[in-house]
């Protein structure tokens, strides 16, 4: 019995090699990794930056700790950047969730093009499917698509050779990488890795060559219609991805704003607690690798002071990421 799915289902916590053996570290951190993970990660970082720096140059931290007030200064500056970087946070989720806050006829409109796309959806389904989440969406869409593709290769007889050649190469790279977007099952680890998936599926391309392909002079009609239908799906896909989208970013920012709350009001005691202990004197009696216990507490207020900001980094690498993949994945792209 393989142990690869049980490892791959903590892909959220650690960076574990996945079914193929790649780790990637950059997609993990970037997309896969669980915000709270990344978070963790870059706080490690940040205190055990402070801790070598100290072991490096433990008098001279020593000496510049004790007779500077920049420690101070510098942790009043966390303490009134920490409530107003809540503020801001906060005030982007009314701004992300004001979107739902709608007159009657926009929601109708909403409400009435989603049973639209649903009822589309529905004609291309199977008995037992429900297309509603990414995983259903992404398996109906790859069986269309794959389909509707294969479906060329039996329209172009009476087409020129050449061209029938190139209709059925393009046909059957159609089904490959439809074929790799149906392949759900082996997709686990990541809350979000089907999401993903769809998401860097690059339709804009296909979208133009099927045109591009359909007004070739020597079509038959029979031709001309698969590429059509072909054509559909694609735009269906797109449509689906980008209502998935929108869902994704309103969960990702209200997420985001629930973790700065949570971890604000700690960080905030925190930092207010060691500029008083500091003022009075007032240092815990304990040496941690050999460090005086002001550059060890200095350590600890640093790191916590920045778990905020650090929380901000995590979510918006991913926000960022996503939203740099699906600016390129439509039909109009920059180079």
């Amino acid at each position: 019995m393989s142990i690869a799915p049980e490892v791959g289902r903590w892909r959220d916590w650690f960076p574990v090699p996945s079914e193929s053996g790649d780790i990637g570290l950059h997609r993990w951190v970037m997309l896969e990794a669980n915000r709270m993970a990344v978070t963790g990660a870059l706080l490690t970082v940040v205190f055990g930056s402070f801790i070598l720096l100290g072991m490096v140059w433990t008098f001279e931290m020593q000496t510049l700790l004790t007779e500077t007030s920049t420690v101070e200064t510098i942790l009043n500056t966390f303490l009134g950047g920490m409530i107003l970087l809540v503020s801001i946070v906060v005030s982007i989720n009314s701004i992300v969730l004001s979107y739902d806050m709608s007159s009657v006829t926009i929601q109708e409109d909403r409400v009435e093009g989603a049973t639209e796309f649903r009822r589309n959806l529905a004609e291309l389904t199977e008995a037992g499917e429900n297309p509603s989440d990414p995983t259903s969406f992404l398996t109906v869409m790859s069986r269309t698509i794959h389909d509707r593709a294969d479906g060329l290769d039996d329209d172009v007889d009476g087409v020129e050779a050449e061209l029938a050649d190139e209709i059925r190469d393009y046909a059957s790279s159609i089904e490959d990488t439809a074929s790799q977007l149906g392949a759900v099952d082996n997709t686990n680890g990541a809350e979000f890795a089907v999401l993903w998936k769809g998401m860097e599926f690059q339709y804009g391309p296909q979208m133009e060559r099927s045109r591009e392909l359909r007004s070739t002079h020597g079509l038959t009609d029979t031709a001309k219609d698969q590429f059509e239908s072909l054509i559909e799906a694609f735009e269906m896909f797109a449509v689906g991805k980008e209502y998935f989208k929108t869902l994704y970013y309103t969960q990702e920012v209200s997420r985001l704003s629930q973790t700065l709350l949570i971890i604000t009001l700690p960080a905030i005691l925190v930092n207010a607690s060691t500029i008083l202990a500091i003022n009075a004197g007032i240092l815990p009696n304990f040496w941690i690798l050999g460090l005086p216990p002001l550059q060890t507490l200095v350590a600890a207020a640093f790191t916590i002071s920045l778990a905020p900001y650090l929380v901000l980094t995590a979510y918006m690498l991913r926000i960022s990421a996503v939203a740099r993949l699906t600016s390129s994945a439509g039909i109009f792209t920059l180079n």
